[in-house]
């Protein structure tokens, strides 16, 4: 059965869900994520080491993060099936309230959570508190350098 929600949104936006096994042509793609910051060279480094990401671009201003096999010569990615990379601008003020947009990581099945929690930690994030109930949740809510929230998922393939 459908959630009642799901139903009523597809109603709203003349939406209907494509036939299994359909793939519809994109025009568009997401292509990055802006993560506003003071310090763009640390921010930048510290989810370069985070993710174990590469830096492909930067100048004073910006600097672009993208994974390891984006630069892997050997294979041939389809553009729309190319994830987002992460972009790095400065901006003058310091982070204000909770962000309304987080990035999820999911640590593997062989390193866990909490070991991936502990690393985060050891290069600078911290666990924070946005509400949630530990003892009811599955993930942890962290902070990179600057405070932005993430969370780190239960391990997974």
């Amino acid at each position: 059965m459908r959630d009642n929600r799901v139903v009523q949104v597809e109603q709203t936006l003349s939406f209907r869900a494509p036939r299994a096994g359909y793939r519809r042509s994109m025009s568009i793609r997401w292509y990055s994520v802006v993560i506003d910051c003071r310090d763009v060279v640390a921010q930048s480094r510290w989810w370069a080491a985070a993710l174990d990401w590469q830096i492909i671009y930067e100048t004073a201003d910006e600097v672009v993060l993208v994974p390891p096999h984006a630069l892997d010569a050997a294979r041939d990615i389809p553009r729309l099936e190319r994830g987002p990379g992460l972009i790095f601008v400065p901006v003058p003020e310091g982070k204000i309230a909770k962000n309304r947009l987080h990035i999820d990581l999911a640590p593997s099945l062989d390193t866990g959570q909490e070991a991936e929690v502990r690393r985060l930690e050891a290069i600078g994030a911290r666990r924070a508190d946005v509400g949630q109930d530990p003892h009811r949740v599955s993930w942890v809510v962290m902070t990179d350098p600057e405070d932005n929230e993430f969370c780190v998922l239960s391990a997974r393939d």
